[in-house]
Protein backbone atom coordinates (compact mmCIF):
# COMPACT_ATOMS: atom_id res chain seq x y z
CA UNK A 1 0.00 0.00 0.00
CA UNK A 2 2.80 2.25 0.61
CA UNK A 3 3.73 3.03 -3.35
CA UNK A 4 0.02 4.19 -4.07
CA UNK A 5 -0.29 5.44 -0.90
CA UNK A 6 3.16 7.40 -1.31
CA UNK A 7 2.30 8.48 -4.42
CA UNK A 8 -1.00 10.27 -3.23
CA UNK A 9 0.95 11.74 -0.68
CA UNK A 10 3.17 13.30 -2.69
CA UNK A 11 0.89 14.51 -5.30
CA UNK A 12 -0.86 16.12 -1.79
CA UNK A 13 2.62 17.59 -1.04
CA UNK A 14 3.83 19.22 -4.16
CA UNK A 15 -0.29 20.57 -4.46
CA UNK A 16 0.82 22.66 -1.06
CA UNK A 17 3.50 24.22 -3.51
CA UNK A 18 1.07 26.01 -6.00
CA UNK A 19 -0.71 29.35 -4.69
CA UNK A 20 -3.72 28.62 -6.60
CA UNK A 21 -4.90 25.80 -4.02
CA UNK A 22 -6.43 26.55 -1.41
CA UNK A 23 -7.85 24.12 1.72
CA UNK A 24 -8.55 20.41 1.35
CA UNK A 25 -11.73 20.57 -0.69
CA UNK A 26 -10.24 21.89 -3.48
CA UNK A 27 -6.85 19.86 -3.17
CA UNK A 28 -9.40 16.76 -3.52
CA UNK A 29 -11.06 18.18 -6.64
CA UNK A 30 -7.80 18.69 -8.51
CA UNK A 31 -6.52 15.47 -7.27
CA UNK A 32 -10.26 14.20 -8.61
CA UNK A 33 -10.31 15.06 -11.91
CA UNK A 34 -6.51 14.54 -12.99
CA UNK A 35 -7.31 10.45 -11.23
CA UNK A 36 -10.69 10.64 -13.64
CA UNK A 37 -8.92 11.30 -16.54
CA UNK A 38 -5.88 9.18 -15.61
CA UNK A 39 -8.66 5.98 -14.62
CA UNK A 40 -10.45 7.24 -18.24
CA UNK A 41 -7.65 6.56 -20.54
CA UNK A 42 -6.02 3.24 -18.71
CA UNK A 43 -9.46 1.91 -19.11
CA UNK A 44 -9.94 3.26 -22.60
CA UNK A 45 -6.20 1.58 -23.51
CA UNK A 46 -7.93 -1.58 -21.80
CA UNK A 47 -10.97 -1.52 -23.94
CA UNK A 48 -9.01 -0.67 -27.22
CA UNK A 49 -6.81 -3.92 -27.12
CA UNK A 50 -10.54 -5.98 -26.86
CA UNK A 51 -12.27 -3.80 -29.49
CA UNK A 52 -10.19 -3.12 -32.46
CA UNK A 53 -13.57 -0.62 -33.31
CA UNK A 54 -13.38 0.84 -29.72
CA UNK A 55 -13.66 4.91 -30.05
CA UNK A 56 -12.90 6.65 -26.91
CA UNK A 57 -15.54 9.52 -25.86
CA UNK A 58 -13.18 11.49 -25.09
CA UNK A 59 -11.55 13.19 -28.68
CA UNK A 60 -7.68 12.15 -29.02
CA UNK A 61 -5.94 15.46 -28.40
CA UNK A 62 -7.34 15.32 -24.77
CA UNK A 63 -6.75 12.54 -24.56
CA UNK A 64 -4.42 11.66 -21.20
CA UNK A 65 -1.86 9.91 -23.12
CA UNK A 66 -1.78 12.68 -25.50
CA UNK A 67 -1.16 15.66 -22.87
CA UNK A 68 0.38 14.34 -19.47
CA UNK A 69 1.45 10.81 -20.11
CA UNK A 70 5.30 12.01 -21.46
CA UNK A 71 7.21 13.36 -18.31
CA UNK A 72 9.38 15.40 -20.86
CA UNK A 73 5.53 16.68 -21.86
CA UNK A 74 4.37 19.97 -21.87
CA UNK A 75 4.91 22.13 -18.63
CA UNK A 76 4.54 25.89 -17.33
CA UNK A 77 2.57 28.28 -18.85
CA UNK A 78 2.37 25.87 -22.21
CA UNK A 79 0.41 23.39 -19.72
CA UNK A 80 -1.52 25.92 -17.55
CA UNK A 81 -2.94 27.30 -21.14
CA UNK A 82 -3.85 24.06 -22.65
CA UNK A 83 -6.09 22.86 -19.22
CA UNK A 84 -7.41 26.35 -19.32
CA UNK A 85 -8.32 27.24 -22.85
CA UNK A 86 -8.83 23.90 -24.77
CA UNK A 87 -9.41 20.88 -22.21
CA UNK A 88 -11.83 22.09 -19.96
CA UNK A 89 -13.51 24.29 -22.16
CA UNK A 90 -13.78 21.32 -25.00
CA UNK A 91 -14.75 18.66 -22.09
CA UNK A 92 -17.60 20.80 -21.29
CA UNK A 93 -18.79 21.09 -24.47
CA UNK A 94 -18.62 17.65 -25.47
CA UNK A 95 -20.95 16.65 -28.09
CA UNK A 96 -23.14 13.86 -27.27
CA UNK A 97 -25.78 12.04 -28.50
CA UNK A 98 -28.94 10.40 -26.07
CA UNK A 99 -27.19 6.88 -25.92
CA UNK A 100 -23.90 8.27 -25.00
CA UNK A 101 -23.66 8.49 -21.59
CA UNK A 102 -20.15 8.23 -20.98
CA UNK A 103 -20.33 11.43 -22.82
CA UNK A 104 -22.65 12.86 -20.37
CA UNK A 105 -20.94 12.22 -17.15
CA UNK A 106 -17.93 14.05 -18.67
CA UNK A 107 -19.41 16.87 -19.51
CA UNK A 108 -21.54 17.07 -16.06
CA UNK A 109 -17.53 16.39 -14.33
CA UNK A 110 -15.63 19.37 -16.13
CA UNK A 111 -18.87 21.68 -15.82
CA UNK A 112 -18.56 21.32 -12.05
CA UNK A 113 -15.09 21.05 -11.90
CA UNK A 114 -12.01 23.57 -11.73
CA UNK A 115 -8.37 23.58 -12.59
CA UNK A 116 -7.50 25.68 -9.68
CA UNK A 117 -3.71 25.28 -10.42
CA UNK A 118 -1.70 28.31 -11.50
CA UNK A 119 2.19 26.86 -11.85
CA UNK A 120 2.93 24.95 -14.29
CA UNK A 121 5.92 22.90 -13.16
CA UNK A 122 4.06 21.93 -10.17
CA UNK A 123 1.55 21.10 -11.96
CA UNK A 124 4.06 18.78 -14.23
CA UNK A 125 5.46 17.84 -11.08
CA UNK A 126 1.82 16.34 -10.02
CA UNK A 127 1.09 14.81 -13.31
CA UNK A 128 4.45 12.59 -13.64
CA UNK A 129 4.12 11.12 -10.25
CA UNK A 130 0.37 10.37 -10.97
CA UNK A 131 1.59 8.57 -14.09
CA UNK A 132 3.52 6.23 -11.47
CA UNK A 133 0.11 4.20 -10.87
CA UNK A 134 -1.31 1.89 -13.54
CA UNK A 135 -5.05 1.84 -12.82
CA UNK A 136 -5.07 -1.41 -15.25
CA UNK A 137 -2.99 -3.50 -12.57
CA UNK A 138 -5.39 -5.52 -10.66
CA UNK A 139 -2.86 -5.94 -7.61
CA UNK A 140 -2.60 -1.56 -7.69
CA UNK A 141 -6.55 -1.51 -8.17
CA UNK A 142 -7.24 -3.36 -4.99
CA UNK A 143 -4.79 -0.80 -3.27
CA UNK A 144 -6.33 2.19 -4.94
CA UNK A 145 -9.48 1.06 -3.52
CA UNK A 146 -8.09 1.32 -0.19
CA UNK A 147 -6.38 4.89 -0.89
CA UNK A 148 -9.26 6.28 -2.24
CA UNK A 149 -11.59 5.09 0.81
CA UNK A 150 -9.17 7.11 3.28
CA UNK A 151 -9.40 10.28 0.79
CA UNK A 152 -13.48 10.13 1.33
CA UNK A 153 -12.83 9.80 5.05
CA UNK A 154 -10.55 12.82 5.17
CA UNK A 155 -13.68 14.87 3.35
CA UNK A 156 -15.98 13.27 5.96
CA UNK A 157 -13.92 15.02 8.60
CA UNK A 158 -14.23 18.60 7.02
CA UNK A 159 -17.16 20.44 8.02
CA UNK A 160 -18.41 21.73 4.40
CA UNK A 161 -17.51 17.80 3.13
CA UNK A 162 -17.93 15.60 5.66
CA UNK A 163 -22.19 15.29 4.60
CA UNK A 164 -21.32 13.13 1.81
CA UNK A 165 -19.50 10.31 3.33
CA UNK A 166 -21.16 7.38 5.64
CA UNK A 167 -19.75 5.25 7.97
CA UNK A 168 -18.44 2.29 5.94
CA UNK A 169 -19.79 -0.25 8.90
CA UNK A 170 -23.10 1.15 8.29
CA UNK A 171 -23.21 1.39 4.93
CA UNK A 172 -22.01 -2.57 5.22
CA UNK A 173 -24.48 -3.44 7.69
CA UNK A 174 -27.73 -1.80 5.56
CA UNK A 175 -26.60 -3.81 2.67
CA UNK A 176 -26.59 -7.21 4.45
CA UNK A 177 -29.75 -6.65 5.93
CA UNK A 178 -31.59 -5.23 2.80
CA UNK A 179 -29.48 -7.92 1.06
CA UNK A 180 -30.08 -7.25 -2.97
CA UNK A 181 -30.15 -9.86 -5.48
CA UNK A 182 -28.53 -9.89 -8.78
CA UNK A 183 -31.34 -8.69 -11.42
CA UNK A 184 -32.94 -6.27 -8.96
CA UNK A 185 -32.96 -2.66 -9.35
CA UNK A 186 -30.96 -0.49 -6.75
CA UNK A 187 -31.18 3.13 -6.28
CA UNK A 188 -29.60 5.78 -3.89
CA UNK A 189 -31.02 8.75 -4.33
CA UNK A 190 -28.28 11.22 -2.99
CA UNK A 191 -25.41 8.87 -3.37
CA UNK A 192 -22.53 11.21 -2.07
CA UNK A 193 -19.44 9.86 -2.86
CA UNK A 194 -20.83 6.58 -3.82
CA UNK A 195 -20.71 3.97 -0.62
CA UNK A 196 -23.92 2.48 -0.92
CA UNK A 197 -23.28 1.81 -4.40
CA UNK A 198 -20.00 0.33 -4.43
CA UNK A 199 -20.99 -1.81 -1.12
CA UNK A 200 -23.75 -3.07 -3.02
CA UNK A 201 -21.42 -3.81 -6.33
CA UNK A 202 -19.13 -5.63 -3.73
CA UNK A 203 -22.42 -7.36 -2.62
CA UNK A 204 -23.65 -8.11 -5.89
CA UNK A 205 -20.68 -9.55 -7.63
CA UNK A 206 -20.36 -12.46 -5.14
CA UNK A 207 -23.78 -13.75 -7.85
CA UNK A 208 -22.24 -12.68 -11.13
CA UNK A 209 -21.18 -16.13 -12.98
CA UNK A 210 -20.74 -15.08 -16.58
CA UNK A 211 -20.24 -12.23 -18.55
CA UNK A 212 -24.40 -11.75 -19.19
CA UNK A 213 -24.55 -11.38 -15.35
CA UNK A 214 -21.96 -8.71 -15.23
CA UNK A 215 -23.88 -7.03 -17.78
CA UNK A 216 -27.13 -7.28 -15.39
CA UNK A 217 -24.78 -5.98 -12.25
CA UNK A 218 -23.66 -2.78 -14.49
CA UNK A 219 -26.92 -1.81 -15.65
CA UNK A 220 -28.85 -2.24 -12.14
CA UNK A 221 -27.32 -0.22 -9.84
CA UNK A 222 -27.92 3.73 -10.15
CA UNK A 223 -27.49 7.04 -8.29
CA UNK A 224 -28.53 10.22 -8.56
CA UNK A 225 -26.21 13.16 -6.85
CA UNK A 226 -26.49 17.14 -7.07
CA UNK A 227 -23.04 18.69 -5.68
CA UNK A 228 -20.63 18.30 -8.45
CA UNK A 229 -16.91 17.07 -6.53
CA UNK A 230 -19.42 13.94 -5.00
CA UNK A 231 -21.06 13.63 -8.01
CA UNK A 232 -17.06 13.24 -10.02
CA UNK A 233 -15.91 11.25 -6.69
CA UNK A 234 -18.57 8.87 -6.92
CA UNK A 235 -18.34 7.99 -10.65
CA UNK A 236 -14.16 7.35 -10.11
CA UNK A 237 -15.50 5.60 -7.48
CA UNK A 238 -17.46 3.15 -9.50
CA UNK A 239 -15.16 3.03 -12.59
CA UNK A 240 -12.71 1.79 -9.89
CA UNK A 241 -15.18 -0.98 -8.85
CA UNK A 242 -15.28 -2.06 -12.96
CA UNK A 243 -18.40 -0.43 -14.00
CA UNK A 244 -17.88 1.23 -17.15
CA UNK A 245 -20.37 3.33 -17.78
CA UNK A 246 -21.60 4.44 -14.44
CA UNK A 247 -25.42 4.95 -13.93
CA UNK A 248 -25.28 8.35 -11.92
CA UNK A 249 -27.05 11.09 -12.56
CA UNK A 250 -26.06 14.76 -11.81
CA UNK A 251 -29.13 16.31 -10.51
CA UNK A 252 -31.51 16.93 -7.47
CA UNK A 253 -34.00 14.05 -6.99
CA UNK A 254 -36.16 15.85 -5.35
CA UNK A 255 -36.48 18.82 -8.53
CA UNK A 256 -38.79 15.96 -10.49
CA UNK A 257 -42.69 15.87 -9.84
CA UNK A 258 -43.56 12.94 -7.89
CA UNK A 259 -46.67 12.26 -9.94
CA UNK A 260 -44.65 12.30 -13.19
CA UNK A 261 -42.74 8.84 -11.59
CA UNK A 262 -44.14 5.70 -12.93
CA UNK A 263 -44.32 2.00 -12.95
CA UNK A 264 -40.83 1.70 -15.19
CA UNK A 265 -39.23 4.68 -13.11
CA UNK A 266 -39.37 2.10 -9.81
CA UNK A 267 -36.58 0.41 -8.17
CA UNK A 268 -36.50 -3.09 -6.11
CA UNK A 269 -33.91 -1.60 -3.36
CA UNK A 270 -33.27 1.93 -1.81
CA UNK A 271 -30.36 2.21 0.15
CA UNK A 272 -29.17 5.95 1.02
CA UNK A 273 -28.00 8.41 3.65
CA UNK A 274 -30.44 11.48 2.68
CA UNK A 275 -29.43 14.86 3.25
CA UNK A 276 -30.65 16.55 6.60
CA UNK A 277 -30.77 19.51 8.71
CA UNK A 278 -30.99 21.19 5.14
CA UNK A 279 -33.45 23.33 3.55
CA UNK A 280 -34.59 21.82 -0.08
CA UNK A 281 -33.83 24.24 -3.11
CA UNK A 282 -36.46 27.24 -3.75
CA UNK A 283 -39.53 25.56 -5.16
CA UNK A 284 -38.45 22.01 -4.43
CA UNK A 285 -41.34 21.20 -2.48
CA UNK A 286 -44.36 22.14 -4.98
CA UNK A 287 -43.31 18.92 -6.37
CA UNK A 288 -44.73 17.56 -3.84
CA UNK A 289 -48.59 16.90 -2.79
CA UNK A 290 -49.74 19.99 -0.50
CA UNK A 291 -50.03 18.21 2.51
CA UNK A 292 -46.58 16.71 2.54
CA UNK A 293 -44.86 20.08 1.64
CA UNK A 294 -41.63 21.05 3.89
CA UNK A 295 -38.48 22.68 3.37
CA UNK A 296 -36.74 19.37 5.40
CA UNK A 297 -35.17 17.37 2.53
CA UNK A 298 -34.66 14.76 4.82
CA UNK A 299 -39.25 14.44 5.14
CA UNK A 300 -39.21 14.98 1.31
CA UNK A 301 -37.30 12.62 0.84
CA UNK A 302 -38.70 9.97 2.34
CA UNK A 303 -42.00 10.79 0.82
CA UNK A 304 -39.81 10.46 -2.57
CA UNK A 305 -38.87 6.87 -1.26
CA UNK A 306 -42.14 5.92 -0.95
CA UNK A 307 -43.16 6.80 -4.58
CA UNK A 308 -39.90 5.11 -6.08
CA UNK A 309 -40.24 1.95 -4.27
CA UNK A 310 -41.86 -0.56 -6.63
CA UNK A 311 -44.45 -2.99 -4.41
CA UNK A 312 -42.71 -5.22 -2.68
CA UNK A 313 -39.67 -3.21 -2.90
CA UNK A 314 -37.30 -2.22 0.26
CA UNK A 315 -35.51 0.14 1.73
CA UNK A 316 -32.60 0.73 4.42
CA UNK A 317 -31.89 4.50 5.29
CA UNK A 318 -30.14 6.72 7.51
CA UNK A 319 -32.56 9.30 9.33
CA UNK A 320 -32.26 11.94 12.19
CA UNK A 321 -33.83 11.46 15.38
CA UNK A 322 -36.08 15.10 13.95
CA UNK A 323 -37.60 13.07 11.39
CA UNK A 324 -39.17 10.11 13.69
CA UNK A 325 -40.97 13.12 15.75
CA UNK A 326 -42.98 16.22 15.21
CA UNK A 327 -45.96 17.62 14.37
CA UNK A 328 -47.99 18.63 10.96
CA UNK A 329 -46.22 18.12 8.09
CA UNK A 330 -44.20 15.11 9.61
CA UNK A 331 -46.58 13.55 11.36
CA UNK A 332 -48.57 13.12 8.01
CA UNK A 333 -45.30 11.95 6.39
CA UNK A 334 -44.75 9.02 9.08
CA UNK A 335 -48.36 8.07 8.73
CA UNK A 336 -47.74 7.61 5.18
CA UNK A 337 -44.41 5.77 5.58
CA UNK A 338 -46.26 3.28 8.33
CA UNK A 339 -49.91 2.99 5.79
CA UNK A 340 -47.83 2.18 2.68
CA UNK A 341 -45.24 0.17 3.56
CA UNK A 342 -44.06 -2.39 6.77
CA UNK A 343 -41.75 -0.29 9.08
CA UNK A 344 -40.15 -3.34 10.31
CA UNK A 345 -37.10 -2.12 11.95
CA UNK A 346 -35.34 0.64 13.54
CA UNK A 347 -31.96 0.45 14.98
CA UNK A 348 -30.68 3.38 16.72
CA UNK A 349 -27.61 4.30 16.98
CA UNK A 350 -24.84 5.93 19.17
CA UNK A 351 -24.72 10.13 18.87
CA UNK A 352 -21.16 9.96 17.79
CA UNK A 353 -21.58 7.57 14.65
CA UNK A 354 -21.14 10.51 12.26
CA UNK A 355 -18.64 12.91 14.69
CA UNK A 356 -17.17 15.12 14.14
CA UNK A 357 -19.27 16.37 10.81
CA UNK A 358 -22.85 15.56 12.80
CA UNK A 359 -23.75 15.00 16.20
CA UNK A 360 -26.84 14.52 15.69
CA UNK A 361 -28.60 10.90 16.99
CA UNK A 362 -29.36 9.04 13.69
CA UNK A 363 -31.63 5.93 13.31
CA UNK A 364 -31.54 2.76 10.26
CA UNK A 365 -35.06 2.29 9.33
CA UNK A 366 -35.72 -0.57 7.22
CA UNK A 367 -39.27 -1.19 5.32
CA UNK A 368 -41.10 -2.91 2.64
CA UNK A 369 -43.72 -1.39 0.61
CA UNK A 370 -47.17 -2.56 -0.50
CA UNK A 371 -47.87 -3.68 3.25
CA UNK A 372 -49.02 -1.85 6.11
CA UNK A 373 -47.47 -1.99 9.38
CA UNK A 374 -48.99 -3.69 12.18
CA UNK A 375 -45.45 -3.42 14.85
CA UNK A 376 -42.15 -1.56 15.11
CA UNK A 377 -39.08 -3.76 15.91
CA UNK A 378 -36.14 -1.18 18.12
CA UNK A 379 -32.69 -2.11 18.20
CA UNK A 380 -30.37 0.08 20.52
CA UNK A 381 -27.02 0.10 19.13
CA UNK A 382 -24.45 0.47 22.35
CA UNK A 383 -21.11 1.18 22.18
CA UNK A 384 -18.06 -0.97 22.61
CA UNK A 385 -16.91 -1.49 26.27
CA UNK A 386 -14.44 1.43 27.05
CA UNK A 387 -15.64 3.57 24.04
CA UNK A 388 -16.95 7.21 25.43
CA UNK A 389 -17.64 8.52 21.85
CA UNK A 390 -16.62 7.33 18.26
CA UNK A 391 -13.93 9.52 16.55
CA UNK A 392 -11.99 10.28 13.47
CA UNK A 393 -9.52 7.45 15.10
CA UNK A 394 -12.02 5.09 16.46
CA UNK A 395 -14.96 4.66 13.90
CA UNK A 396 -18.19 2.33 14.43
CA UNK A 397 -16.80 -1.46 13.32
CA UNK A 398 -19.09 -4.08 10.97
CA UNK A 399 -18.09 -5.99 13.91
CA UNK A 400 -20.50 -4.03 16.42
CA UNK A 401 -23.46 -4.83 14.56
CA UNK A 402 -23.01 -8.99 14.80
CA UNK A 403 -25.34 -9.15 17.61
CA UNK A 404 -27.94 -7.28 15.72
CA UNK A 405 -27.14 -9.45 12.87
CA UNK A 406 -27.98 -12.63 15.30
CA UNK A 407 -31.32 -10.62 16.59
CA UNK A 408 -32.69 -10.11 13.06
CA UNK A 409 -33.47 -13.67 12.28
CA UNK A 410 -34.81 -14.37 16.09
CA UNK A 411 -36.13 -11.50 17.20
CA UNK A 412 -36.90 -11.24 20.88
CA UNK A 413 -37.21 -8.19 23.52
CA UNK A 414 -34.40 -7.72 25.50
CA UNK A 415 -32.63 -5.08 27.24
CA UNK A 416 -31.75 -3.38 23.96
CA UNK A 417 -34.53 -4.39 21.88
CA UNK A 418 -38.59 -3.85 22.30
CA UNK A 419 -41.59 -3.60 19.73
CA UNK A 420 -44.66 -1.51 19.65
CA UNK A 421 -47.66 -1.87 18.34
CA UNK A 422 -49.60 0.18 15.66
CA UNK A 423 -51.80 1.25 17.96
CA UNK A 424 -49.76 2.88 20.21
CA UNK A 425 -48.17 4.82 17.40
CA UNK A 426 -51.25 5.82 16.20
CA UNK A 427 -52.54 6.94 19.98
CA UNK A 428 -49.28 8.91 19.99
CA UNK A 429 -49.38 10.82 17.03
CA UNK A 430 -47.38 8.40 14.64
CA UNK A 431 -44.76 9.20 16.81
CA UNK A 432 -41.56 6.92 16.59
CA UNK A 433 -39.28 8.54 18.56
CA UNK A 434 -39.64 5.59 21.11
CA UNK A 435 -37.22 5.27 24.15
CA UNK A 436 -35.83 1.81 25.30
CA UNK A 437 -38.34 0.71 27.92
CA UNK A 438 -36.68 -2.19 28.69
CA UNK A 439 -33.24 -0.27 29.91
CA UNK A 440 -32.12 -1.44 33.50
CA UNK A 441 -31.57 1.95 35.57
CA UNK A 442 -28.63 0.88 37.75
CA UNK A 443 -30.03 2.30 41.46
CA UNK A 444 -27.37 4.52 43.09
CA UNK A 445 -26.85 3.98 46.48
CA UNK A 446 -26.46 7.23 48.64
CA UNK A 447 -24.08 7.31 51.57
CA UNK A 448 -25.41 9.53 53.82
CA UNK A 449 -23.31 9.73 56.34
CA UNK A 450 -20.70 10.74 54.02
CA UNK A 451 -23.31 13.76 52.22
CA UNK A 452 -23.59 14.89 55.59
CA UNK A 453 -20.02 15.24 56.07
CA UNK A 454 -19.36 17.20 52.81
CA UNK A 455 -22.06 19.33 53.90
CA UNK A 456 -20.78 20.10 57.15
CA UNK A 457 -17.23 20.97 55.45
CA UNK A 458 -19.00 23.34 53.06
CA UNK A 459 -20.86 25.32 55.42
CA UNK A 460 -17.58 25.34 57.59
CA UNK A 461 -15.45 26.60 54.79
CA UNK A 462 -18.70 29.12 54.09
CA UNK A 463 -18.67 30.40 57.44
CA UNK A 464 -14.64 31.47 57.35
CA UNK A 465 -14.81 33.21 53.99
CA UNK A 466 -17.96 35.04 55.05
CA UNK A 467 -16.22 36.11 58.52
CA UNK A 468 -13.01 37.48 56.46
CA UNK A 469 -15.49 39.58 54.49
CA UNK A 470 -17.04 40.93 57.63
CA UNK A 471 -13.49 41.86 58.77
CA UNK A 472 -13.04 43.95 55.61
Amino acid sequence: MSNIGGVIKSIRDIFRKDPGLSGDAQRIEQLGWMIFLKLFDDKDKEKELLDLKYKSAIPAELQWRNWAENDEGITGDELILFVNNKLFPQLKELPVTADNRLGVIIRNIFDGTNNYMKSGTTFRQAINKLNEIDFNSSKEHHIFNAIYEDILQGLATKKDTGEFYTPRAVTQFIIDMVNPQLGEKLKDPANGTGGFLVCAIEHLRHQVKNVADLKILQETITGTELKPLPFMLSVINLIIHDIEVPQIENGDSLSRELTSIRQADRVDVIVTNPPFGGVVGDGMETNFPLNYRTKESADLFLILFIQLLKEGGRAGIVLPDGSLTGEGVKARVREKLLTDCNLHTIIRLPQSVFAPYATVNTNLLFFEKGKKTKEVWYYQHTMPEGYKAYSKTKPIRIEEFEDIKNWWKNREESEVSWKVSIDTIKERGFDLDIKNPNKVVEEVVYDKKAIIANLEKSFQASLVLLNELKSF
